[in-house]
This record gives structure tokens, C-alpha cells and sequence, in this order.
């Protein structure tokens, strides 16, 4: 799969065992997934076009795992396990949070990945990007300075990755805290979309950018094939 998935890109496709994948991120064991890998090929779908998002997932939290990812891998501070599936293929943009985030590959995708210190005025070029292969299994964390987006698929199916995170990451601001936001002088404050979520936004990304995401990536919108 990684082989011809470099014959039909112009841009390097890593294997996260590479020694590059060390300052994203890492590869975490000891877990035993099954049953949330199950429910996922079982009770959720990928839609036809785009992906469909959901922060937090009662069916995945009630797991037993969800307790010992919690203990071990998050101090036993609270998280949330939702799920992100579908069919993209392009670059779109950056996100970033406080704390790392846990991704599974229910299926097998790429990730594209730079660092939160190659951000200059609250923009990124699309060449400080990495892009790296997740094969079906895997459970890794990427750090909290790890910039990320969406996974890419692989496939004609798409892709189904299960995410883990800090207890309210990713769910709407109030609007106290978005006019806390819009009063900073902070220039980060300018890329807070959501609770604990950092957005860059390539301006061709619609969705984001109608959310109000910061259209700071520059360069092509980078489309991987498969």
C-alpha cells in the first residue's frame, strides 16, 4: 500500500514507524481496541461525499478502554472518543488543540502533518507539511504541538478513524467566550474556532471558512490519490 501510494504522489508518503513520525507523535500499545474497532465497522456509516464528525460517542465511551485510556494515557483527566469518517483527499487546512490527541484507524489512511512552531502570522505554507501512512489497527498520539486535520482516504470506501480527546474539545464556544475570543489582542486568539480547537483554513475550504476558520494556509489545496 505505502509503495503505491508514493507511484501516485508527488509529495512523500511516509510510514509512521519512519524515525520523522518521533516529533508528531507515537505509536501507543497495550490497548485492546476490538470491540470499539466492532462498532465502528458495524454501526457507523461513511458518507457519500465529505466527511460526518461526532465528538463524543456514548456507545465508544461506555467501553472498558475508554476508563484505561483515560488513566493512562490522560493523567485520569476526563475525555471524550468520537468518530470521524469519510472521503477526503485534500489538504483543507490545520487544527491544533491542548493536549494530544489519540487517533485509531478503524481502516487504513493518511494523515497530513506539520508542527504549531512553523506557524509565522497565523499562517502555514503547505509545503512544512508531512504526510504519513496509518495502517488498519493502529492506535497512535499525536502531540499537542502536532498540526492535523482530517485523514485522507486510501480507498474508494473512504475511511473510519475513532478520535480521543480532552472532555469538550471540539464542541461549540457560548457566546461569552466568543466575545472573550474576539476582544483578545492575542493574534492565537484569531484561530480559536471551537472549545480547545485552533484552526488554519485553506482558503478554498468552504465548510471552514463559512465557520469562520482563519484562511492561513497557503499554497495548492494538495490533493493525495490512491
Amino acid at each position: 500500500m505505502l509503495e503505491r501510494l508514493n507511484e501516485v504522489n508527488d509529495v512523500l508518503i511516509r510510514d509512521i514507524h519512519d524515525p520523522y513520525f518521533a516529533s508528531y507523535g507515537r505509536i501507543v500499545n497495550g490497548f485492546d481496541m476490538s470491540a470499539a474497532h466492532a462498532f465502528m465497522e458495524n454501526h457507523t456509516d461513511i458518507p457519500e461525499s465529505g466527511n460526518i464528525y461526532k465528538a463524543s460517542v456514548s456507545e465508544l465511551e461506555e467501553l472498558p478502554v475508554r476508563k484505561e485510556i483515560e488513566a493512562i494515557c490522560y493523567g485520569s483527566m476526563p475525555i471524550e472518543i468520537g468518530y470521524c469518517n469519510g472521503r477526503n483527499t485534500t489538504y483543507n487546512g490545520f487544527e491544533y488543540h491542548k493536549g494530544s490527541e489519540l487517533n485509531y484507524a478503524v481502516t487504513d489512511f493518511m494523515l497530513v502533518l506539520a508542527h504549531v512552531w512553523q506557524i509565522h502570522d497565523n499562517s502555514i505554507h503547505v509545503n512544512d507539511a508531512e504526510v504519513f501512512f496509518v495502517p488498519k489497527g493502529t492506535l497512535i498520539e499525536m502531540y499537542q504541538t502536532t498540526l492535523h486535520l482530517s485523514p485522507c482516504r486510501v480507498c474508494d470506501e473512504g475511511f473510519r478513524d475513532i478520535v480521543i480527546l480532552p472532555k469538550g474539545t471540539n464542541t461549540p464556544l457560548s457566546d461569552v467566550e466568543k466575545a472573550m475570543r474576539d476582544a483578545s489582542t492575542d493574534k492565537e486568539a484569531r484561530l480559536l474556532l471551537q472549545k480547545n480547537k485552533w484552526v488554519i483554513s485553506h482558503p478554498e475550504r468552504k465548510p471552514l471558512i463559512d465557520q469562520g476558520a482563519h484562511p492561513g494556509l497557503k499554497g495548492d489545496n494538495i490533493e493525495l490519490k490512491y
